[in-house]
């Protein structure tokens, strides 16, 4: 069964590394030096965790949001 899971990808400015994470699933997050090898590590790191059982989500992703200031 395919399950398709949201995360968020920032960039660390200090190591140039990708991080992601799954809003709300614990454990669900790494880093890779491209973002293929971080889709890569995060679903390695995804099915490692469902072996556990399902997953018991604490937050939802909803989306992104525009803030205008000045």
């Amino acid at each position: 069964m395919i399950r398709r899971f949201t995360a968020v990808i920032e960039r660390d400015t200090d190591t140039e590394l990708y991080v992601g994470y799954v809003p709300g699933f614990r454990g669900a997050h790494s880093q890779a030096a491209s973002l293929d090898e971080l889709n890569a590590n995060l679903r390695e790191v995804i099915e490692m965790l469902l072996e556990d059982g399902e997953p018991e989500l604490d937050a939802e992703f909803i989306g992104t949001q525009s803030v205008l200031v000045g």
